[in-house]
């Protein structure tokens, strides 16, 4: 019993001298100013930090893009503008504190320090397809974030300005694709590297709606590098798709030329004899020269995509020029009074209408054999035929009448032709571009 009770106490004499002479761990300092203000010394200071100095051989810049707003997107100047920010990363093993052993205290209390790109080195970026300021991206009053493990975090924003080739074929259902393309400048592919952000290329979490334009995709991805002389430079590419709202447009803009249309027509239904005739031709010609002039303003003057929507007021523009000529025609002929019309005019309309007759009674002649009145049928066709002996001597204001009633026929089946053609092209492609979006 002894011996056991001597064993337990020489067990805790030597579990308390252990520990006694194991060396305690050091509670790390409390955070203060002094102490990230000696931190800052000893990084930037004490320790030779250069700005002009890289990290390392190659570094790899991580870029993403957050989108904010679309302000603009102009096609006649085509350019579209957009506000948003740059997520720019990368490590700089020089700036890191995390290690106690590598500096003169523990600094590991401090979480993240606050600098500027006049402290620290930053990748020059530029927006290759800018069409404002080519400048390197640069903003001393924007604060980075550096991590104690060397990853420092920029965000640089503004408005963007980019080039943006417009394809005005379905204005205004149209869809349009703009790239922002971001690329190094100054430092080869062989010293930056540009890769995406790995949570997300392309933010739109922050987007506010635009009035004229809805957002259909926005994605980010590698571009191929662009040469500069001898050289290649690292490129990443922002690509958005924007789709018109065409709701102004079609309140505006497309009902009322669509209506203007049928109003050429009408023309041929007007007497001869009012003087309003030419009066109104001619109104119709000028309001669709001036619809064609606000079209031709709205449009970039480009011969690479021709819009649908111009082809359809010239070829407006075009019955109504040749409507005013033929109004002309008729008028003068009008204007013959009961004078007869020459043989071959004559011919030609006493056929016509002579075929229609004929085309009428071969309708109606099965309902006359059914009821079996042969003889009021033959009495009706040889009252027509004699009517058409009495009347072969057309004068040139029937004439002139009969050119209304067939002009008009031919310039509504026109028209009509023209604007569905029109319309169902530009309903098509919209419509059909909706479901390849969903």
């Amino acid at each position: 019993m002894d011996l056991f009770y001597t064993c337990c106490c020489c067990l805790c004499l030597w579990g308390f001298v252990a520990l006694q002479s194991s060396p305690t761990k050091k509670a790390p300092p409390v955070y203060s100013r002094g102490l990230e203000t000696d931190l800052r010394k000893e990084l930037f200071e004490t320790g030779n930090y250069s700005v002009f100095q890289r990290p390392e051989q190659k570094v790899d810049v991580q870029v993403s893009f957050t989108l904010l707003t679309v302000n603009a997107l102009n096609i006649k100047e085509q350019y579209l503008s957009v506000s948003g920010y740059l997520s720019v990363e990368w490590d700089d093993d020089r700036l890191t504190w995390e290690n106690t052993s590598s500096r003169s205290q523990d600094y590991s209390s401090v979480m993240f320090l606050f600098s500027s790109e006049e402290n620290v080195w930053t990748p020059a970026i530029i927006i290759e397809n800018s069409v404002d300021d080519m400048s390197i991206i640069s903003d001393t009053k924007i604060p980075m974030r550096i991590n104690g493990n060397g990853r420092v975090h920029w965000n640089p924003s503004g408005i963007f300005n980019v080039a943006c080739e417009s394809d005005i074929t379905y204005y205004p259902f149209d869809s349009q694709t703009c790239d922002i393309k971001v690329s190094t400048w100054g430092y080869t592919q062989g010293e930056i590297q540009l890769v995406l952000g790995k949570k997300q290329h392309l933010d739109t979490s922050f987007y506010s709606e635009n009035g004229e334009w809805d957002l259909i995709k926005a994605i980010g991805y590698k571009s191929d590098d662009k040469s500069r002389g001898d050289q290649k430079y690292s490129s990443l590419t922002f690509r958005l798709t924007l789709r018109r709202k065409p709701g102004f447009h079609i309140i505006n803009m497309i009902c009322p030329m669509v209506l203007m249309a049928f109003l050429i027509p009408m023309v041929y239904k007007l007497p001869s004899d009012g003087g309003e005739k030419m009066g109104y031709c001619l109104t119709v010609l000028l309001a669709y020269a001036v619809y064609l002039t606000l079209i031709s303003d709205n449009v970039p003057t480009t011969s690479k995509n021709i819009c649908f929507l111009s082809i359809y007021l010239e070829l407006i523009l075009a019955y109504s020029t040749f409507s005013v000529t033929i109004v002309s025609i008729i008028l003068n002929t009008n204007d013959q009074g009961e004078k007869k019309v020459p043989n071959w005019i004559n011919s030609l309309c006493c056929n016509h209408r002579r075929q229609r007759i004929a085309d009428k009674f071969d309708v109606s002649i099965k309902d006359r054999r059914r009821n079996g009145d042969w003889k009021t049928h033959a009495e009706d066709f040889s009252s027509s035929s004699g009517s058409m002996k009495k009347t072969e001597g057309i004068s040139y204001r029937q004439f002139s009448k009969m050119l209304d009633k067939f002009f008009f026929v031919v310039y509504i089946t026109l028209v009509t032709i023209t604007t569905v053609v029109l319309l169902f092209a530009l309903l098509l492609h919209f419509y059909s571009g909706q479901e390849s979006v969903l």
